[in-house]
């Protein structure tokens, strides 16, 4: 093992590195395990361990990815808000579908999530879009995501646009603006491990519930 190999297990001590990943029985809940990891992430330091890559695909079959933040996750799915017109909102409008990929190096760990896509309620998108802060309200309006810009100084006049249009009143959510839930039927838990003998289990999902695997790395 190398001396990176050997630091890495160090670090990551009972976080599955030198400990193998119990053998699954079937019957386990893969959102309790993801929200398990999900702990972990935020406890070992890393910089927003909510950062997630999300896949879509064009009318034109190309692929496209993105990082963005993981506002919510429950067993209805993992939720994300966006602009509707940007790109990725376009891509999932046409093809419902996309993959979601975690990484948590320190950890040694990946999450992929794969599943369809729907938007989630006026009421969820506008509740948590009155948590985010005055000035990034005024930027989901000023900004038309993903449009060519000739130049920055016309993005920060739309943002002065928007703050003396709303000025002295809250901020209302745009209608191009809100939440997109992934609704997954296949989870990946992948956990590093020494000579790249890691560990992989895929959950997948049927009529009957969840169904554990474990794939060789």
């Amino acid at each position: 093992m190398s001396l990176i190999s050997k630091l890495r297990c160090a670090l990551t001590l009972g976080q599955g590195v030198l400990l193998s990943l119990p053998e699954p029985k079937g019957n386990e809940d893969p959102f309790t395990l993801f929200g398990d990891w999900f702990k972990q992430a935020e406890k070992s330091g890393i910089v927003l361990p909510e950062s997630m890559t999300i896949s879509s695909i064009g009318a034109d079959g190309r692929p496209s990815a993105r990082v963005v933040l993981l506002k919510d996750f429950d067993e209805k799915g993992f939720v994300f808000y966006t602009n509707y017109t940007s790109r990725k909102g376009q891509e999932l409008d046409l093809n419902p579908v996309a993959c979601l990929t975690f990484h948590w190096n320190i950890l040694q760990r990946q999450v992929r999530i794969e599943g369809r896509v729907e938007r989630v309620s006026h009421e969820e998108s506008n509740q948590y879009f009155h948590t985010r802060g005055r000035g990034s309200q005024i930027g989901a309006w000023a900004s038309q995501q993903s449009q060519v810009i000739a130049q920055r100084s016309l993005l920060e006049q739309r943002v002065e646009h928007y703050k003396q249009k709303f000025s002295n009143k809250d901020v209302p959510l745009p209608d191009f603006w809100g939440g997109y839930r992934v609704i997954p039927d296949s989870i990946e838990f992948w956990q590093g491990k020494a000579d790249r003998l890691h560990d992989r289990f895929r959950y997948t999902c049927d009529a009957k519930g969840w169904k554990a695997d474990r794939l060789s790395p």
